[in-house]
């Protein structure tokens, strides 16, 4: 009877610790291969790994690289909104949770997103002869190696497999991820991070921090956080199986503040402003929120107000954005940090202007706020004149 249980017949938590081990092969080839490598080029995989993943997202999942890239790019460019093909803030959380699988077989049907957004992604003898022709192939190989390797408990094992990808990446990260969690940065999405979820979803939990820098090769920024995908890519890197592109920016400050503002601050700034805007909220925004709650004394305009201060307007139901204009109106201070918040966003999401014209805005930023009468704004506006590009 020994055939029942394969060739290895293991313990059983010798078939526990095996579907686990498979489950993490598949979220380390989502999130190495076709989300970092393929999708944002922030690193380059030795031509043996992309080859390995690729196949082996074809065997436990059906999935063809050009394919999840494309959704994926879209996802980035349309991020909630109608053309963003699972976004729990159009679709609802319950169907990309549980449907979130079949929203992404659905937009796989649409020829413009794989043209559009798929550009980049392997078009070689292998994927046309192969991997396109036999859609299907890599399942049926994968559970005749299940079945040969561990027997019947084999089954049981591909069904996990098989259910890995539709669970943990288009229904947790696609969908919890933008909807439930903390965010360390105010971006113009929904995204979130998610916890304790990093050890078995590759560091994709940590999804505002990748909305934020999407083409980082590292997704933690907090010294707390963990990456799983970030240890996979300094092991690959060791043995040279791999190379980093580009990581997350982080603020470099000078000492001086008397020295006139030049190009090279306005670059630091807007390359380093998702920073920028996270540290607005924290020495600007909810300081003055929270002396003003104080002088308020127990205001109900008050209650729950905190997030419709941080949150981007964009983010904010009708409810929501009349509740704060409400508040803005009745209160002169936060009227003033929210207004300038504004101004400071407008600066590096300006178009056709060039860098002159950018930095006279900030210089009038500046000043303007530096004469506002608001201690927390003046100070934000002096830390703005020591922004600094990073030596490299």
């Amino acid at each position: 009877m020994d055939f029942l249980y394969g060739l290895l017949n293991l313990s059983f938590w010798g078939y526990v610790l095996a579907t686990f081990i498979m489950v993490q092969i598949t979220m380390m080839a989502v999130t190495l291969y076709l989300h970092r490598d393929q999708a944002h080029r922030a690193i380059d995989l030795h031509p043996a790994l992309r080859h390995f993943f690729r196949f082996w997202i074809w065997c436990s999942s059906g999935m063809l690289t050009r394919e999840w890239v494309s959704i994926h790019r879209k996802h980035h460019a349309y991020c909630e909104t109608a053309d963003d093909p699972h976004s729990p803030q159009i679709y609802g959380l319950k169907k990309v949770l549980l449907e979130g699988a079949e929203l992404y077989r659905a937009e796989t049907n649409n020829a413009e997103t794989l043209e559009k957004f798929g550009r980049g992604t392997p078009d070689d003898w292998l994927e046309r002869n192969f991997y396109l022709r036999f859609a299907f192939g890599g399942i049926f190989l994968m559970l005749f190696a299940n079945l040969l390797l561990f027997g019947v408990p084999g089954i049981t094992i591909f069904a996990i497999q098989m259910i890995s990808m539709p669970v943990f990446a288009a229904g947790i990260i696609n969908g919890v991820g933008h909807h439930s969690g903390y965010r360390n940065f105010e971006c113009d999405d929904a995204a979130t991070n998610i916890v304790p979820w990093g050890i078995l979803i590759g560091g994709e939990e940590l999804h505002n921090n990748h909305h934020a820098f999407p083409t980082s090769a590292k997704f933690s920024i907090r010294r707390w956080e963990f990456d799983i995908g970030w240890l996979y890519i300094k092991l690959f890197s060791f043995f040279g199986m791999a190379r980093v592109n580009r990581v997350a920016p982080r603020p470099v400050m000078g000492s001086c503040t008397e020295k006139p503002l030049d190009i090279e601050n306005l670059t630091a700034i807007i390359v380093n402003r998702m920073h920028v805007l996270r540290d607005y909220t924290k020495q600007v925004t909810l300081p003055v929120f929270n002396t003003e709650r104080a002088r308020a004394n127990g205001n109900a305009a008050f209650r729950r107000a905190r997030k419709l201060l941080v949150r981007r307007p964009t983010l904010l139901d009708e409810r929501a954005m009349t509740r704060l204009g409400d508040l803005l109106a009745d209160n002169v201070a936060l009227r003033t940090v929210h207004e300038y918040r504004e101004k400071l966003l407008a600066i590096w999401t300006s178009a056709n202007l060039s860098n002159e014209k950018l930095l006279d805005q900030l210089k009038d930023w500046i000043h303007d706020a530096e004469a506002s009468g608001i201690k927390a704004l003046e100070d934000f506006a002096e830390r703005l004149r020591t922004y600094q590009l990073a030596v490299t």
